[in-house]
């Protein structure tokens, strides 16, 4: 008579085979790790030319390393909220631009993207500036029907008052949320091609 295998044998040898499946990962997962990991080199300033680097990898896993290379460029770039933010975005443009040897359509989005990124520091600078001077103008009228209109009574920094903070907030949400969607957008595109 045939021997039967107890429920646990069986579920020890399925938990086996699924373990053994998992641990092996495909060749281009493995590729695509040296892709990002030359992006990585490549925004820490260690690679200089990002297209002449990626020629010199193996040309059979070429699809893979670009991918990897792609998604971490395509990450870097970011709405600015500083100068160095700008900067690494700019750099991750350019790193993605150097792997496709500038074609019209990856420059041309390339071009928007960097209008968006200085539109977007220069949108946030004015909005800034605007509710500064809206909230300066209620402290001075405040101030003035308490003190006689003696200029500013009160010193205080108009970003340091609470509606500041709260009004502020609010807007630069808004304003994350708009650009963050056009960034997106050109984005998609650009990760288009290295699929």
């Amino acid at each position: 008579m045939a021997e039967i295998k107890s429920t646990m044998e069986m579920v020890m040898e399925r938990a086996a085979r699924i373990a053994a499946k998992t641990s092996v990962t495909p060749a281009d997962d493995n590729h695509e790790e040296s892709g990002m990991r030359l992006a990585a080199r490549y925004m820490n300033h260690e690679i200089k030319d990002l297209g002449q680097a990626l020629k010199e990898q193996n040309p059979a896993h070429q699809m893979s390393i670009r991918r990897g290379t792609a998604k971490i460029l395509l990450r870097n770039i970011v709405l600015p909220r500083d100068e160095m933010l700008l900067a690494s975005s700019l750099l991750a443009m350019q790193g993605l631009l150097d792997m496709k040897q500038h074609t019209g359509d990856m420059t041309a989005i390339c071009t928007e993207l960097q209008q968006i990124l200085e539109q977007y520091g220069d949108h946030k600078q004015q909005m800034r500036q605007q509710l500064e001077d809206a909230i300066r103008g209620q402290m001075e009228k405040k101030g003035g029907d308490q003190a006689g209109l003696d200029g500013d009574p009160m010193g205080m920094n108009p970003a340091l008052h609470p509606q500041f903070q709260a009004e502020w907030s609010k807007m630069l949400n808004s304003l994350n949320s708009q650009y963050g969607q056009a960034l997106d957008q050109r984005k998609e595109l650009l990760g288009q091609h290295f699929k």
